[in-house]
C-alpha cells in the first residue's frame, strides 16, 4: 500500500499544497495589509485542513465544549510530530497565534505571512529581545486571541512527552489567563521526527477543561505539572 500512496503523493498532494501555500500565504498577506482581521487566521486554517485532507489524515477533536470562542487562552499541547501544527491549526476552532521559533521567520513568503498574521516569533538571544517577545504576545492577546504553545519546546524523539519549559505558563501568570492542555495523539504515526515524509493515519484532539491563571512562581510549577497530567490521560499507554 505504502508505493501507491507515495506516487500519490508525489503526483498530486504535494503539487497541489504546493500551489496551496503559495496562495495561503499571498492571501493573508495582501488581505492583512489592508486591515482585514480575517486574514489573519482563515486561509492558513483552510490550508492546514487541506494539508491533513489530502494526505489522507483524519482528524478528531473531543472537548470542544470545554471552551469558550469568545474567550482568550493560553493551549498547551504536547509536540508528536509535524502534522500537530496542521491538526491544530485546521482542527482546534478557535482563533489564536502560535509561539514560534525565530529562525521559522526566514522560511520564503510563508515567513512574512506568519508575521504578518500576527504569530509571535520567541527570541532568546537577549533579556531585552525576551521581554520584546513578551510586549508582541501582550498586543496579540489584548486583541481577543488566544496563544498555542509547545511547552516541550520540540518534537518528541520516541513519542513520549519531553519536561516542560516555563514560558507558556509565565505568559499566562503576567496576562492571568487560563490555561488548556491539549492531547495531540497520533500525529508520531503519521509523522515522527525521524522521517521526512508523513503517512496516511489518524489524529485525535482531545481539548481538556481550562486550568486557572498561576498566581505566583511557586504555583506556576504546580500548574505546569498539573497540566501535563491532564495530556497524558488521553494519550496511550505506551506514550505516558
Amino acid at each position: 500500500m505504502i508505493i501507491p500512496y507515495r506516487i500519490y503523493q508525489f503526483l498530486v498532494a504535494v503539487p497541489v499544497l504546493l500551489v496551496a501555500t503559495i496562495l495561503a500565504a499571498l492571501t493573508t498577506i495582501i488581505f492583512t495589509s489592508v486591515g482585514m482581521k480575517w486574514a489573519a487566521y482563515y486561509p492558513a486554517h483552510i490550508w492546514a485542513k487541506l494539508f491533513c485532507w489530502l494526505n489522507l489524515v483524519g482528524v478528531t477533536v473531543n472537548g470542544r465544549e470545554n471552551v469558550d470562542r469568545k474567550t482568550s487562552y493560553v493551549f498547551v499541547a504536547n509536540h508528536q510530530g509535524a502534522f500537530d501544527i496542521f491538526a491544530i491549526y485546521g482542527f482546534l476552532g478557535h482563533d489564536f497565534k502560535w509561539m514560534m521559533k525565530k529562525s521559522l521567520r526566514k522560511i520564503p513568503l510563508v515567513g512574512y505571512s506568519c508575521y504578518r498574521a500576527g504569530h509571535i516569533f520567541v527570541d532568546h538571544s537577549s533579556p531585552a529581545a525576551v521581554r520584546r517577545t513578551m510586549e508582541t504576545a501582550e498586543r496579540s492577546l489584548k486583541g481577543g486571541s488566544s496563544l498555542v504553545v509547545f511547552p516541550e519546546g520540540a518534537r518528541s524523539k520516541d513519542g513520549h512527552m519531553r519536561p516542560f519549559k516555563k514560558g507558556a505558563y509565565q505568559l499566562a501568570l503576567e496576562f492571568k489567563l487560563p490555561l488548556v492542555p491539549v492531547t495531540i495523539d497520533g500525529a508520531y504515526d503519521v509523522m515522527p521526527r525521524s522521517k521526512k515524509l508523513p503517512r496516511w493515519g489518524h489524529i485525535t484532539l482531545t481539548i481538556h477543561r481550562p486550568i486557572a491563571a498561576p498566581t505566583d512562581d511557586a504555583e506556576r510549577a504546580e500548574v505546569m505539572e498539573q497540566t501535563a497530567r491532564a495530556i497524558k490521560t488521553a494519550l496511550p499507554e505506551r506514550y505516558r
